[in-house]
């Protein structure tokens, strides 16, 4: 057999070593992560250990950007690397996105809130 002959598998297969693989301590690493980064604003929120609502509300967003971070990387197996960089750019390209519709969204709903009741906006003032 010469070498292109072992360069693919028999069945059809291609088989890529560049790609991530993980192991069952990187899917343990990976929940318990998650456990922890779900159980911390949990507790924050029952405990009521930060008074202030905005900053409680700051703390968990902050939590839930990490555990994305988390998910991704051990579960989806996405980094710089894998599919030459593609699945960052898509990644990016989706939290910009996100990003987008979020932003528009509240800047909507506030000026719809302003503008369509103008009366009630002097009483929480």
């Amino acid at each position: 057999m010469s070498q292109s002959d072992h360069a693919h598998d028999p069945h059809g297969h291609d088989h890529h070593d560049d790609a991530p693989h993980s192991t069952f301590k990187g899917y343990m690493t990976g929940f318990v992560l998650s456990v922890i980064l779900t159980a911390i604003p949990f507790w924050l929120v029952m405990a009521g250990v930060i008074q202030d609502s905005g900053m409680t509300a700051l703390v968990i967003l902050g939590f839930a950007a990490v555990q994305i971070v988390v998910h991704m990387i051990y579960f989806l197996h996405m980094n710089f690397h894998s599919e030459g960089g593609w699945n960052m750019l898509a990644l990016i390209f989706t939290a910009v996105i996100v990003f987008i519709a979020l932003a528009g969204s509240l800047w909507v709903m506030y000026h719809l809130n302003v503008n369509m009741m103008p009366g009630l906006m002097k009483e929480y003032l």
